[in-house]
């Protein structure tokens, strides 16, 4: 059974409780959101996925032209999880642009059962395609004007209709030929773990989708590190027929199947 959560932060491999930790101020990590940054779920103390989410930040830094010691980042994860223990929980990672490795031990989220969407029109920034950067503002803002509108969560979608993602997860939806789909990297969505592996477990069809067929679906549900795979009770106020329905059990079940596979590996 897992321990308790212990907040805690490794600042250049130095370890203290996360309240306590201090980063030096003069960094565009925090003046401009210059940096990078993966969460990873713990269970029981074991991350889920690392190499994955450490070579999508090299991948992110990479397209920002920011250089971090990989290796010793590594090798400041090792002894901050030893020092967590068996809990579950998240790993915050983030990279500045001040050259800061910052690693974090924290809670998990709470997310419902489901989820209420709202549309949000948005721009993607063709240059930051495919960077999980510190420049978190318009997602977050997103999800406050979803809000406004009674919803739990946006979903992202371009000036021209296309279904993109939410702003922390990705979107997955049974369209009214009963078919899975998934918006397709190439739109300028996050390449997300959970993602991934549920495209290599199920059968699903990636493209460019309209927002009517997102809004006349029989089912939908999001998928992240911290929610694992949550349904989606409704969209622009429309009430989806199952929420969870049978393609949403479905992608709970394979995932938690690759979960326990990875894990025992």
């Amino acid at each position: 059974m897992a321990t308790e959560l212990r907040e805690l932060a490794s600042v250049d491999g130095m370890i203290s409780p996360t309240a306590e930790a201090m980063v030096p101020l003069k960094d565009d990590g925090l003046y401009r959101g210059d940096g990078a940054f993966e969460v990873i779920r713990l269970y029981e103390g074991r991350p889920f996925a690392l190499a994955d989410h450490l070579d999508r930040l090299q991948r992110s830094t990479t397209t920002i032209q920011l250089e971090f010691d990989r290796a010793a980042l590594e090798h400041e994860i090792e002894p901050l999880l030893a020092e967590l223990g068996d809990a579950d929980g998240q790993l915050r990672l983030i990279v500045t642009r001040g050259g800061r490795r910052l690693a974090m031990t924290e809670p998990i989220p709470a997310h419902a059962d489901s989820v209420r969407l709202a549309t949000v029109t948005y721009s993607p920034s063709v240059i930051l395609n495919g960077v999980k950067s510190l420049s978190y503002a318009a997602n977050m803002q997103s999800t406050r004007l979803a809000q406004a509108q009674g919803a739990d969560e946006a979903v992202l979608v371009r000036p021209d209709g296309t279904v993109l993602e939410p702003p922390t997860s990705s979107i997955f939806w049974v369209s009214p030929q009963g078919i899975l789909r998934t918006p397709a990297l190439d739109n300028g969505v996050l390449e997300s773990i959970t993602r991934d592996r549920l495209v290599k477990a199920l059968h699903v069809d990636e493209g460019a989708w309209p927002v009517a067929d997102l809004r006349a679906a029989g089912e939908a549900f999001l998928a992240s590190t911290t929610r694992e795979i949550q349904a989606v009770a409704a969209i622009d106020g429309i009430e989806l027929p199952q929420a969870p329905g049978p393609k949403t059990v479905e992608a709970q079940d394979a995932f938690a199947a690759t979960l326990g596979k990875e894990l025992r590996s």
